[in-house]
């Protein structure tokens, strides 16, 4: 059995205020009704997930649960995972390697550039970053199918099925 594995960036959120750390930065006020489109958005193409971890930074956490409200997904059952934060594809790779067989289809909330270049890694050479440089911009969601165990994610073993940017998800 494929697995599938739904990648988002956080979204939009205010630049760090002087004397605050970046882990405590919030969503913008576009960005806390952006992350419940997403949430509906999937929901809407059958996209919910079995399972969902996050970076508990305060732009993720909000994200995330506004998705969750979208998805119709309980946020208790969040994985709230700290090494996301700031994440490099290896250690991305490790949290999704950990994931339940259980799990079909992880939904992982993060930051760029981690997030980013997980995604080149497992796209591999069919990777093209669009014309303005920003491969996962803010509330983008990419959704790859991978091999059937998440311990074995070669770089280019995923097929991209999507790449949508906020702005693309009609309210249909």
């Amino acid at each position: 059995m494929r697995r599938e594995l739904i990648l988002l960036r956080h979204a939009k959120s205010d630049w760090a205020v002087a004397g605050e750390a970046d882990f405590d930065r919030p969503l913008t006020d576009g960005g806390k009704k952006e992350a419940p489109r997403v949430g509906k958005w999937l929901r809407r193409r059958g996209l919910a997930p079995d399972l969902v971890v996050s970076s508990p930074a305060k732009r993720a956490r909000q994200t995330t649960r506004r998705v969750c409200e979208g998805l119709g997904y309980d946020a208790g059952l969040v994985v709230w995972d700290p090494q996301v934060y700031g994440a490099e594809p290896d250690t991305l790779l490790e949290i999704l390697g950990a994931c339940p067989g259980t799990a079909r289809r992880v939904l992982l909330v993060g930051h760029n550039p981690g997030l980013e270049r997980l995604l080149a890694y497992l796209w591999g050479a069919g990777c093209v970053v669009p014309a303005d440089g920003k491969l996962l911009p803010t509330a983008t969601v990419a959704w790859l199918e991978l091999p059937e165990d998440w311990s074995a994610l070669a770089r280019g073993s995923g097929v991209l099925r999507g790449l949508t940017r906020p702005g693309e998800m009609a309210d249909d």
